[in-house]
């Protein structure tokens, strides 16, 4: 296979063609007609070796010109993960579903205030009493969290096997698990994936299907549980490890682009000597004094976790056979999340939700676990100070920071959020603005004038260009995909060729093989 551009020289074949036929007429003696026959056969057999050494080695048409196949056609021979056993895991679900009902914390209404900022972070006077929990209430909910700690059920064997990345969609969310799978792909990955959506109505069946060539199962929660008793999407995360089919998870928010290979990880020391590795956020806990006492870290109301570091969970890692009843106290806590445990656990300060919910479970049982000691590094739009997200580091280097996961918590990596004409339009899967549309985006003057988005200053110093396999992702979707959209395609196209000096050609077909299809070049540095 080539791609159009000059022809190579054909002299030499046709001499090469005649120095062939020479030899076989002075081998074979035979009649005319025989000669005929053979020389046919042997023309045939010649032409098609030629072709076949033509058209299997690329030529550019220029040396500084690197074409390949999209690497999504090149991810087919990943295997599908086993699908959990739905009836099992519905049945031990069900049983921890009527611990937790027969012991819920109090009150189950636990108000929610704001703080006076949430720019500035809260002094220890307003964490201390920002939230008014009873004595007795406290009381109650401390003897019931110790019943639910007795009650919880052991590691259920033969139901989980293998490891794998797990992350959730559905909504919007959607558009930007297509980016982070994507990426997965780009970066080498060759891990199984299970994409879960809340049910039904949230599942793409197409996509799905297109996601199974590459080794990507999509699931629904709806499945395996009562969805309709999940008041808030936090509560989805807990939901979509619980039921993974994997015994070991790297879990991942849709707005997480992963920037390096994340596939070592399940072999770090991190992970394998403790079984679970969180990252850090932002700030030291603001959860109630009363927290530490309820979980029983302490005999009464206590500043005890006021230093500690909370993690941000737009990626985690889990391992459910040795941290079993840690889950599923996690999943205590998020059961009762909106209407107590994510309030009592940080009191409405940023980072309201699931994130600490981990942590905490994990130190209620005394279970050792990892938190990455780098902290996470702020990118932000090149250019501006206007951020992007968060970068996380790469567990398996310990002496330095290296990073290996965008949490795109500000500026979500979507090309219908950034390229989409009208997207807002659309019912199914509404987009606000496009954001090359939108004059208030900070990203906007970026993509009107084919600039990067990233400063590649601070890329090279971190020694990673995400940027371009982000855009290589974007284009699969807007040009190949299930979501395909000509004029989409087309403005994707036009800014990485602008952008990052991609050319996208057609490559030519053998006349006897078949076969052809684009190809994406880039010039070389």
């Amino acid at each position: 296979m080539t791609i159009y551009g000059d022809d190579p020289d054909p002299h030499p074949r046709v001499n090469l063609l005649r120095n062939i036929i020479r030899k076989i007429r002075r081998i074979h003696r035979g009649s005319p007609r025989q000669q005929v026959v053979v020389l046919l056969g042997w023309l045939f057999l010649v032409y098609a070796v030629v072709c076949a050494l033509q058209y299997s080695f690329p030529r550019p048409s220029k040396p500084s010109i690197k074409c390949k196949t999209p690497i999504h056609e090149q991810a087919s021979h990943i295997k599908l993960p086993h699908p959990p056993d739905k009836e099992a895991l519905s049945r031990t679900w069900k049983t921890l579903q009527a611990i937790y009902d027969a012991h819920p914390p109090q009150p189950l209404d636990l108000t929610l205030k704001s703080f006076k900022s949430l720019t500035e972070f809260p002094d220890i006077e307003d964490i201390k009493n920002h939230t008014q929990i009873s004595t007795e209430h406290a009381e109650v909910s401390r003897k019931n969290h110790v019943e639910v700690t007795k009650k919880l059920l052991p590691y259920p064997d033969r139901l989980f096997s293998g490891h794998g990345i797990v992350m959730l969609a559905g909504g919007r969310y959607t558009g930007f698990a297509t980016t982070g799978l994507g990426m997965l792909r780009e970066v080498g990955s060759k891990l199984p994936v299970e994409i879960w959506v809340k049910d039904h109505e949230e599942e793409n069946e197409q996509w799905c299907e297109e996601l199974a060539n590459e080794g990507i199962a999509c699931r629904r929660l709806s499945d395996y549980m009562d969805t309709k008793l999940l008041e808030h999407g936090y509560q989805l995360k807990i939901s979509s490890i619980f039921f993974s089919s994997f015994e070991q998870i790297l879990f991942l928010d849709a707005d997480n682009v992963p920037v390096r290979n994340p596939d070592g990880i399940f072999k770090s020391k991190a992970f394998t000597d403790t079984g679970v590795v969180l990252w850090p956020d932002y700030w030291t806990h603001t959860g109630s004094p009363q927290l530490p006492y309820v979980v029983g870290l302490s005999d009464g109301p206590s500043e005890m976790l006021r230093k500690d570091q909370t993690a941000e969970s737009g990626q985690l890692m889990w391992d459910k056979r040795r941290h079993w009843k840690s889950l599923c106290l996690a999943a205590y806590y998020n059961y009762f999340g909106p209407q107590h445990y994510y309030t009592l656990i940080s009191q409405g300060w940023a980072g309201w939700g699931d994130k600490d919910t981990f942590t905490i479970a994990l130190q209620s049982l005394r279970e050792d676990f990892h938190m990455v000691p780098h902290p996470l590094v702020t990118l932000f739009v090149n250019g501006s100070s206007s951020g992007i997200g968060m970068l996380q580091a790469d567990p398996t280097k310990q002496a330095a920071y290296e990073p290996m996961f965008l949490h795109s918590n500000i500026i979500k990596w979507s090309i219908r959020g950034f390229f989409c004409s009208g997207c807002h339009n659309d019912e199914k899967d509404p987009v606000a603005l496009g954001a090359w549309e939108d004059g208030e985006s900070p990203i906007n003057s970026h993509l009107k004038e084919h600039r990067r988005i990233f400063s590649m200053e601070h890329m090279e110093s971190m020694n990673i260009d995400p940027e371009p396999l982000i855009w290589k992702s974007f284009e699969h979707v807007a040009c190949r995909s299930v979501w395909q959209q000509p004029d989409l395609c087309k403005r994707t196209r036009e800014h990485m060729e602008q952008t990052f000096g991609y050319e996208f050609r057609q490559a030519k077909a053998s006349p006897i093989f078949g076969g052809g299809g684009d190809l994406i070049c880039r010039k070389t540095r």
